[in-house]
């Protein structure tokens, strides 16, 4: 008699936990949602979230916000967004230092896998190497016989973005240069230190510089990109310039908390799916020299599984360490 009172006191909690997690499946969303960006205005995550965010707002019949949150890499954003409630109102958009900065450092706060759901990897962009135009050099040649001779620094977005990595890889392990890094909270304050003539050089997603190079306040030196990118013709790879195979990029992918109902992962994988497929972001997309991606869930989780890998293997050939 005992056994089957827990019995059914049991199967009684089991149902009670299914009817909440259904309630809130249908009943979601209906608040606003809020689009956590792990960098400053300007960058690609930002670039990206705020294509998105008016799109799922009509999807959504709800408001969806962006909050800028930079620092750390996109640790914080990362670490504020894995703490917080499982419930689809809160959301994590970030670039590939997501995928970079567990190898980079023990204290980045989070655990990839299991802090997160992966919802969907939305497109990929080449790097771009810019310069000062007030900097006496043209192309990487140039830049690399300077460095031998005079101090160079060079920002990014912040340490264990794929900009700062493969600038470290090209400049540290392949040309034998020291350029120190320069982080900071996202691509536009570090192209802001470029024009203003702080540091000489930036490595930052190259939507983010795209119209600083066609008004000239910075000179691009080369695309990280295997072929050259439709946007930018005249400026070379690095792969072209004497590092043969050298092909690094940025993607940007959107998060949810573990723990957040399956429905509410999978109903937000479809629309950011169907979202990708509009004509009018696919050319926003394009123009800001981003490649769409999108997927199911097994295909984006996979990629960014994928990811890691990648850049475990990477940090421990470089050496490379957060600051």
């Amino acid at each position: 008699m005992i056994q089957r009172r827990y019995a059914l006191l049991a199967l009684g909690a089991a149902c009670a936990a299914h009817k909440t997690v259904w309630s809130q499946i249908t009943e979601w969303p209906n608040k606003p949602v809020k689009l956590v960006v792990a960098f400053a205005p300007g960058g690609p995550a930002d670039i990206i979230a705020r294509f998105l965010s008016q799109r799922l707002s009509e999807r959504l019949k709800q408001p969806v916000i962006v909050e800028n949150r930079g620092g750390a890499g996109g640790n914080v954003a990362a670490q504020a967004v894995a703490r917080a409630e499982p419930d689809g109102y809160t959301l994590l958009v970030t670039t590939s230092a997501f995928a970079v900065n567990p190898a980079l450092s023990r204290k980045a706060g989070y655990d990839p896998i299991k802090d997160f759901s992966t919802i969907n990897v939305i497109a990929d962009t080449p790097n771009l190497i810019v310069a000062s135009p007030n900097l006496p050099v043209q192309n990487l040649d140039g830049l690399f016989k300077l460095a031998k001779v005079q101090n160079l620094s060079f920002s990014t977005a912040g340490a264990g973005t794929t900009p700062h990595l493969s600038a470290e890889y090209l400049f540290k392990s392949l040309a034998k240069v020291n350029i120190v890094h320069a982080p900071f909270t996202g691509a536009g304050p570090a192209l802001n230190a470029v024009m203003g003539d702080q540091i000489q050089l930036a490595s930052v997603a190259l939507p983010a510089a795209v119209s600083l190079v066609k008004t000239g306040k910075v000179k691009p030196l080369a695309v990280t990109s295997a072929q050259r990118v439709s946007s930018m013709p005249d400026v070379p790879t690095v792969a072209e310039l004497g590092f043969p195979s050298f092909n690094f990029a940025t993607w940007v992918g959107v998060f949810a908390p573990s723990k957040t109902p399956a429905g509410i992962v999978a109903r937000l994988n479809s629309e950011l799916n169907f979202t990708l497929l509009t004509p009018e972001v696919q050319q926003q997309l394009a123009q800001a020299g981003f490649s769409p991606i999108g997927g199911s869930l097994i295909k984006s989780s996979d990629y960014v599984k994928a990811e890691l890998l990648k850049y475990d293997r990477v940090v421990k050939e470089t050496g490379i360490t957060a600051e």
